[in-house]
């Protein structure tokens, strides 16, 4: 009696969410990693459909686990907001991230950063921009004509997809939404709460204090 040969079914592929490797090798690399994400999530908060994550596994092709890059910061206009382990581009409508941002250490060579050069201008990045924080340099490419062109001066430069103006002040990173206020870092966040809280609370007290002084004179504030 013959047997019916059960289909073989295709085992599913892993796609591995971590590259082993740490997100920053120093405290000034992950300080500009986590600033500049931050900013970027803030000035997108409003917008349901700008996905930004910081030192993520992209895959931009199906079945290819060996086709990989974890971007400092990458931002996808028209993907929605959420958590992912890996952004498995053919799962996001086939979109690519169209801005990435490197910031270098001093364990990243030459040869690494060309080989991801290439990777990003090969899978359809329309913004790349790179700093060096040891060196003070900031360089980046803007794709024309399918083509990452690289952008003759950073200092200055205001970013097509995302607004952020760029400026290199005594060879420090400093960034500019478009309503013209500048990244800031956690702690200066932090400060700056503080301090308009403080403001906040010194103003109701003037109020209270103006609000006794017409009562006193049989004057009620409310009128």
């Amino acid at each position: 009696m013959a047997v019916a040969q059960l289909p073989l079914t295709k085992p599913e592929l892993i796609y591995p969410e971590s590259d082993g490797l740490p997100m920053a090798d120093n405290t000034k690399q992950f300080r500009y990693i986590v600033t500049i994400q931050g900013g970027l999530d803030a000035q997108f908060a409003d917008n349901p459909d700008v996905f930004i994550a910081g030192d993520l596994l992209w895959y931009p092709v199906e079945g290819r686990i060996d086709l990989r890059a974890a971007p400092d910061v990458l931002v996808v206009f028209g993907r929605p907001k959420g958590d992912r382990g890996s952004y498995l581009q053919w799962k996001e409508e086939n979109i690519p991230p169209q801005v990435i941002f490197e910031i270098l250490s001093p364990s990243n060579t030459p040869l690494e950063m060309t080989r991801k050069f290439g990777f990003y201008a090969r899978y359809g990045v329309q913004e790349y921009y790179e700093y060096d924080p040891d060196r003070g340099e900031l360089n980046g490419w803007h794709r024309t004509a399918n083509v990452l062109e690289p952008i003759s001066e950073m200092n200055g430069w205001t970013s097509p997809r995302l607004g952020v103006r760029f400026e290199l002040q005594g060879g420090e990173l400093v960034l500019y939404h478009p309503d013209h206020t500048r990244f800031e870092t956690f702690i200066e966040l932090s400060a700056r709460a503080e301090q308009e809280r403080e403001r906040a609370e010194q103003a109701a007290a003037r109020a209270e204090r103006l609000a006794k002084q017409l009562r006193t004179l049989g004057i009620e504030p409310e009128n």
